[in-house]
């Protein structure tokens, strides 16, 4: 298979190329995100300030922070993450913290989910957590997989801490989603189904009171179950984005004021921005861009299958997991298929937190494409799948 190399930095006998099919998925992922941002947000952009293509240059200038990150974690030694890690994970925990000091955290609508940097921009300190504990999770797994033992309580416990203070934020679909995310790595990292039952068992009812106790929580879900009951208030959004994918057809209408639709989707370009692919590509780039994830997420997985660093496979299969997930749940929110979650599709929605963080996943995972093996490869499968 053809590879590509970033950088030469070990012995030509260790040496390994990255995948440039990867990075050819990341790349057409990228470039479909902002052209469905410049197809659909010019009426909401000269509305709300005056540019037409204010969310276009706003996602660019994010995507400039965000290759500079993926060059980064995709070119620099896996020791030397591992020797970062702590300082990542206790500066993103650091930073969920944040946002619940006055002058510093930003309140909307009741929810402590951003932070202001020098008063210039927000940024969202739960998108971070999410490859934070991915590596986190993923260097215990890597240490007790050297030492020969399977304690997982102190990777659990870590993974519950991050979780709380997401909730605290009043981010409950993102708590979740890393939570269930986190469940996945302890699978394939070895843990038995039966390790989780009693825990499985105390989490359903937990989840289920905790959308109980927010009104706007059991709100979606009603609305989700009765959209034609809420088409007017709760479930305007999904029976709007309904509408936009329907008038898609099988073509498209393409660019331009054929997007009528589009344009009376309340925040259209972030959680809802699939609705505008759908509208102007039609079934067909509907099609091509399921069949484009599904490749992504294939090179992705056969990526950490193969890789002979378990550090760098457990973090793979984490971000693999984490950015192919969370664009089928959104997806499946715009179709009406979930409930809604307020969780941003990868590469596409408007908002910088999400794409730098998903550019620096995306790094990591060329990085193990070319990894060396390191002291925990045995000759063996490192993923128990």
């Amino acid at each position: 298979m053809a590879r590509f190399s970033f950088k030469a930095d070990r012995p030509v006998d260790s040496y390994h190329t990255s995948d440039i099919l990867f990075i050819i998925s990341v790349l057409l992922l990228w470039g479909l995100g902002i052209f469905t941002l410049y197809v659909c947000t010019p009426y909401t952009g000269e509305r709300l300030f005056g540019d037409r293509y204010y969310f276009v240059t706003r996602q660019l200038v994010w995507s400039g922070v965000g290759f500079v990150l993926l060059v980064f974690f995709a070119t620099v030694n896996m020791k030397l993450i591992q020797k970062l890690l702590p300082f990542i994970v206790l500066g993103t925990f650091l930073l969920c913290l944040m946002s619940f000091i006055p002058g510093i955290g930003s309140n909307r609508k009741g929810a402590s989910r951003w932070i202001y940097v020098a008063g210039l921009f927000t940024i969202q300190p739960s998108e971070f957590a999410k490859f934070a504990v991915v590596l986190f999770l993923a260097n215990l797994f890597c240490k007790q997989r050297n030492e020969g033992r399977r304690d997982f309580y102190y990777p659990l416990a870590g993974l519950f801490v991050f979780v709380t203070v997401i909730f605290l934020q009043k981010d409950f679909s993102t708590g979740v989603f890393i939570f269930l995310v986190g469940c996945m790595m302890f699978f394939v990292c070895g843990a038995r189904m039966t390790w989780f039952l009693p825990l499985m068992l105390l989490a359903l009812p937990s989840i289920v009171l905790m959308v109980s106790i927010e009104p706007y929580r059991l709100n979606r879900v009603i609305a989700f179950l009765h959209p034609e009951e809420f088409a007017m208030t709760s479930g305007y959004q999904e029976m709007a984005s309904k509408r936009a994918i329907t008038a898609g057809g099988f073509w498209g209408n393409g660019v331009g004021e054929g997007l009528s639709e589009v344009f009376k989707i309340p925040e259209l370009q972030t959680d809802y921005i699939f609705a505008g692919w759908a509208d102007s590509m039609g079934l067909v780039g509907v099609t091509a861009y399921f069949i484009l994830l599904l490749f992504f997420t294939w090179r992705g997985v056969q990526i950490a299958l193969t890789c002979e660093s378990a550090f760098a496979a457990y973090v793979s299969f984490g971000c693999v997991s984490m950015i192919a997930l969370q664009s089928l749940l959104n997806c499946a929110v715009v179709c009406g298929a979930a409930p809604t979650t307020g969780m941003p599709l990868p590469f596409f929605s408007s908002g910088g937190s999400s794409l730098v963080v998903t550019f620096c996943m995306c790094g990591f995972i060329i990085n193990a494409s070319h990894a060396p093996p390191d002291d925990g490869y045995r000759d063996m499968k490192v993923l128990a799948v």
